[in-house]
This record gives structure tokens, C-alpha cells and sequence, in this order.
């Protein structure tokens, strides 16, 4: 009897001190040291939506060119303690503690070790989630059903659709770029745009450019003898009377150009993803 009441408190005592042991650390990666003459940088799994800061006594910006770094200093020497609020475009809310020290300031803190999360939001269909988006990408790229009839090649390149998927208020194409050629092809632009049929000698052109939500992989290069599959995510849309869905791709430093058409008549059999 006195062993298992022995072997009982032991194990209170451990899962105490672990449950302690989480909360101090957690406590430790909240609490963010700020030098006036170092940077310090946060690094999220996901970009950046929104960030607010406490005190005008903070300095933060993204990082330049990068969506999921913020980098941050003292404005001020010995500014009061404040806090930071980012949230992230996978839908996560993020709080930081900060403190000045000048002398043994925090300099990198990766959020994706973070121990547990704060909350998570439900953004507006105008702020779609990413993280939902992404999984719902990578199932269409997994599908095995796909289209024909939408392509277009030009020298040895060629671009085509071979699937097209729906789940609530995102579309998903599946794009194949393929390169039979001995010369590795560069992406300079790829453009999603909806616009007239026929365009009249009279009037300039209407086009409506669509910017993607996402992609799954990389696009910008195309080695030779070879091909590359990614889904982009787009905000749902129909094609008007008259016009046409067109995506176009333009050959760095080359002319090895791509353009094709999609029109209303391909979207009425898109597969629609279900629930994951």
C-alpha cells in the first residue's frame, strides 16, 4: 500500500511539474526582448495579415519581400512594457509580451515552436483563410479526374488545364507546364484575366484581372524535358456573354509565349470538392 501511494504522488508531482514546465515556457516565448540598437525577428508559419503594437515606442515592419517575417526595435530607450497582436493568414492569433533590454535582447523567435495556439478566427469571405485553401488546393491536385480540349502550345511549350474544381467560394485550376525543348523555360508573368471575345476596331479592350489567392508549387521555372503541375486558388467568378476566362504566360528574356481561353461552357462540369 505504501509503494502505490508512493508511486501516486510521484506521478502527481511529475505531471505537475510538466504542466508547469509547459506554461513557464510558454510564458518565456510570449515575453520578447527588445534592444534600441539590435533588430529582433518573428518568424510565422503563415504571412502576416494584421499586426497592432501597443506602444508607438515599437518599431515593426515586414521583412522586405517576405510576407511571414516582422522585424522589430525599441523606438525609445527603457520604453514601459507593451504587447503585440499579429494574426496570420492560416487563421491563428498571436501575443507577445514586450520588454526593453539592450543589452540581451531576443533576436529570432520562430512562432511555428510555439506551445499551443491562441485562437482561431473566422475570416470574412473577403479575407478567405489560407490554410483552408491550401488543403483544399492540394486535394484538387491529388484528383485523379481531369479535362482535355484546354491547351496551347508553342515551340516545343505547352499550357493546358486538365482540371477544374470548386469548394464553396474558391475555384481551383489545375495547370500543367510542360517543356519538351533542350532549353529550360523562365516564367516572366502569368496572367488570369476575364475579357471580350472579340474586340471591336472601334473600342479598346475591357479586362478584368483576377489575382490568385494561392499556389501550390513552384511555377517560375520549367527545366527542359520536363513538366510541372500546380494548382492556383481564385476567388469564384462566372464569364459574361460575349467574354472569355483567358490565362497567359510570358517567357522571360524569350517569345516563347502561351495563351488559352476558357469559357463558360467548360466551367458547367467542374467538380465540386467535398468536406475534408
Amino acid at each position: 500500500m505504501k509503494i502505490l501511494k508512493t508511486l501516486i504522488i510521484t506521478f502527481i508531482f511529475l505531471a505537475g511539474f510538466s504542466v508547469s514546465a509547459q506554461y513557464d515556457a510558454k510564458a518565456e516565448f510570449n515575453n520578447i526582448q527588445l534592444s534600441y540598437s539590435k533588430t529582433t525577428s518573428i518568424l510565422f508559419p503563415y504571412a502576416v495579415k494584421s499586426l497592432d503594437v501597443g506602444s508607438r515606442d515599437v518599431l515593426v515592419q515586414k521583412a522586405k519581400g517576405v510576407e511571414n517575417i516582422l522585424l522589430l526595435k525599441a523606438g525609445k530607450q527603457n520604453f514601459p512594457q507593451t504587447n503585440l497582436t499579429v494574426v496570420t493568414s492560416d487563421g491563428n492569433l498571436y501575443s507577445f509580451i514586450l520588454n526593453f533590454d539592450d543589452l540581451c535582447p531576443t533576436l529570432n523567435v520562430d512562432a511555428r515552436l510555439r506551445i499551443g495556439e491562441d485562437k482561431s478566427l473566422l475570416f470574412s469571405l473577403e479575407n478567405e483563410n489560407q490554410k483552408e485553401i491550401k488543403e483544399y488546393a492540394l486535394l484538387a491536385l491529388s484528383k485523379k479526374n481531369k479535362v482535355s480540349g484546354l491547351g496551347s502550345k508553342n515551340a516545343e511549350i505547352e499550357f493546358k488545364v486538365d482540371g477544374i474544381f470548386i469548394h464553396q467560394d474558391v475555384m481551383y485550376f489545375r495547370l500543367v507546364l510542360g517543356n519538351d525543348s533542350r532549353i529550360n523555360y523562365d516564367v516572366d508573368q502569368l496572367r488570369f484575366f476575364i475579357r471580350d471575345q472579340k474586340k471591336s476596331k472601334r473600342t479598346a479592350a475591357q479586362e478584368i484581372e483576377l489575382t490568385p489567392l494561392l499556389c501550390t508549387g513552384e511555377f517560375s521555372r520549367i527545366s527542359d524535358k520536363s513538366e510541372t503541375t500546380v494548382v492556383f486558388a481564385i476567388s469564384k467568378f462566372t464569364i459574361p456573354e460575349k467574354k472569355k476566362f483567358t490565362m497567359q504566360v510570358f517567357e522571360k528574356n524569350g517569345d516563347r509565349n502561351l495563351e488559352l481561353n476558357i469559357k463558360n461552357r467548360h466551367l458547367v462540369n467542374l467538380e465540386i470538392l467535398g468536406n475534408l
